[in-house]
């Protein structure tokens, strides 16, 4: 039998710890790495190649929505589960934009923690059971309303709009270069396309935009 390779990541060691014995448990599940914050997730991503990583939603460093996007280029054949605190539709979309195939609470049973990875390992989606399972539906069925939104947005390539939410979290030029694997001037390219694109330069700007098209949940940023 062929194992799932699992990498998980969470900054509390007791959530770690309880995922490390859920997989050893199974027979069809193996942890090849793990991790207490988003820049070593990502390295274990990239080291271990995982069909899943499991990873907590908000990690000192970079978040694990942070660390989708960065995932997907590194190692494109791995599903990441994302496990949260919250239930908030905001939250779950953003899951999903960065291209997430798991949402689950840490309230939820163990059991969805296991039933996500395998759904996750076979290209599909899952949400818990406590979270609207038509959120998945709307949001995969709203591209065309979503497309007029945020027309401008879309007219970045995956890499402008990976420095681009990188942009809008305070991550500076170096910053970027260094988790992107680019050099400072490459980043800096891409942030100038970026704002001809969008025809913003302006990084308060920058947020609000992000904001209204949902690519930031404005319950993560400080009022103005």
């Amino acid at each position: 039998m062929t194992k799932v390779r699992v990498v998980v990541a969470d900054d509390h060691s007791i959530v770690r710890e309880g995922l490390r014995q859920l997989l050893a448990n199974r027979d069809d599940m193996e942890l090849v790495g793990e991790a207490a914050d988003g820049e070593e997730a990502l390295r274990e991503i990239r080291r271990c190649k995982p069909e899943v990583a499991v990873l907590d939603i908000a990690m000192p460093h970079l978040s694990g929505l942070e660390c989708v996007s960065l995932a997907r280029s590194s190692s494109p054949k791995t599903a990441v589960v994302i496990l949260s605190m919250f239930a908030k539709e905001s939250y779950v979309h953003q899951a999903l934009a960065a291209g997430a195939y798991g949402y689950v609470l840490k309230t939820a049973d163990w059991s969805e923690v296991i039933e996500a990875i395998q759904m996750a390992a076979e290209g599909k989606y899952f949400l818990s059971r406590d979270i609207n399972s038509e959120l998945i539906r709307s949001y995969l069925n709203n591209e065309e309303r979503m497309a007029s939104e945020s027309s401008r947005y879309d007219q970045l390539s995956e890499r402008e709009q990976q420095v681009f939410r990188m942009v809008i979290e305070g991550n500076a030029t170096k910053r970027i270069a260094d988790l992107l694997c680019l050099s400072p001037k490459t980043v800096e390219k891409h942030r100038s396309n970026i704002s001809k694109k969008l025809g913003i330069s302006d990084p308060l700007a920058m947020m609000k935009f992000a904001i209204k098209i949902g690519v930031a949940d404005p319950n993560l940023w400080p009022d103005p």
